[in-house]
């Protein structure tokens, strides 16, 4: 006896579980990133109408200064016009080259946004050593989250302000450890964050100026009059008046992950401005380019920084030498 076969809609009765493959997953991510996009832009768009953030120029404009618009030499746009014109009388016409992009600033994946939370150690906790360190990129993707565990006990956790508790202790990598992993995604790259000077003094390192973004200078880009009623504004403050959100509330203390975030919103705001700034600088001085850190620890090691007795005792050693050789 040949047995029937049961109707499609009873031949599964158990419910498909479908695997999400990789594509659905950048679908995913990358529909999450356009969102907030379009939120960031719209907040752009409303400081703009505002009159808090200025247009940027078009696409076309050059980011020199008139005076170094003008110095440019007429004869290179007449030698290129005669080179043209003999290109252009063989067989294939002239093909102009494509106008440069525009130097609005730093590659996206040439910058990072760093914030660092200290917890207090040495003599009643006064002195502040590095617990966590959160490093965002230009798109706000998390590229390092780690806890910290400072060079010498920790007295006071500040736990109020750095969210730091003992149990995060427990998991945290040691210092030097943690140091050369931050070192290593800050190297080339321009770092955005809000008081910069905390955060490469607890991880004992000095930044090039010329590829450091601090966000406490973005009132600077801005027409808000009340804005500038103080030399220093926060963090929290800034992130309320022109982003509309806030931050750092609650019980848990603050989140640096948070906090790196709204810099980089909060850089990218004045992008525009910021880097033409930077532009100028560069044209008119270039040599006040500061050299990277590694440059600054080797100038130390010359005589004039050094104990006059050290350095007279180093001099007459090499005379000794010296006279030795002769």
């Amino acid at each position: 006896m040949v047995p029937r076969e049961a109707p499609e809609s009873a031949q599964c009765l158990c419910p498909s579980f479908t695997i999400p493959n990789a594509k659905d997953v950048l679908r995913k991510r990358h529909k999450r990133r356009s969102r907030q996009h379009q939120r960031f832009m719209a907040r752009k768009a409303l400081l703009q109408e505002q009159g808090l953030l200025s247009v940027p120029p078009e696409p076309g404009s050059s980011l020199l200064p008139t005076s170094f618009r003008a110095a440019v030499p007429a004869t290179e746009a007449a030698s290129s016009g005669k080179q043209c014109l003999r290109a252009g009388s063989g067989s294939a016409p002239c093909s102009r080259r494509p106008a440069p992009r525009r130097a609005s600033g730093p590659l996206p994946s040439k910058c990072v946004a760093i914030d660092c939370e200290m917890v207090g150690t040495g003599p009643q906790g006064r002195v502040s050593e590095l617990a966590r360190c959160s490093i965002v990129s230009y798109h706000g993707d998390v590229l390092y989250d780690k806890y910290i565990r400072p060079e010498m006990p920790i007295v006071d956790y500040r736990t109020r302000w750095s969210g730091v508790t003992r149990q995060h202790m427990r998991k945290a990598i040691p210092f030097q450890v943690a140091q050369k992993e931050i070192l290593k995604l800050l190297k080339g790259k321009v770092v955005v964050g809000h008081a910069l000077h905390n955060d490469f003094q607890a991880l004992k390192y000095v930044h090039p100026r010329s590829q450091t973004r601090d966000t406490t200078y973005v009132p600077n880009f801005l027409s808000e009059p009340g804005l500038h009623t103080r030399a220093r504004v926060s963090l929290k403050d800034l992130a309320l008046q022109l982003l509309h959100k806030k931050i750092q509330v609650g019980p848990h203390g603050h989140s640096s992950v948070e906090d790196a975030m709204t810099a980089m919103e909060l850089y990218r705001l004045v992008e525009v401005q910021w880097e033409q700034q930077e532009a100028r600088s560069l044209w008119t001085c270039p040599e006040d380019r500061e050299p990277d850190s590694s440059t600054d620890m080797e100038q130390y090691m010359e005589d004039q920084y050094w104990p006059e007795d050290l350095a007279h005792g180093s001099r007459g050693g090499a005379r000794e030498a010296q006279d030795r050789r002769n």
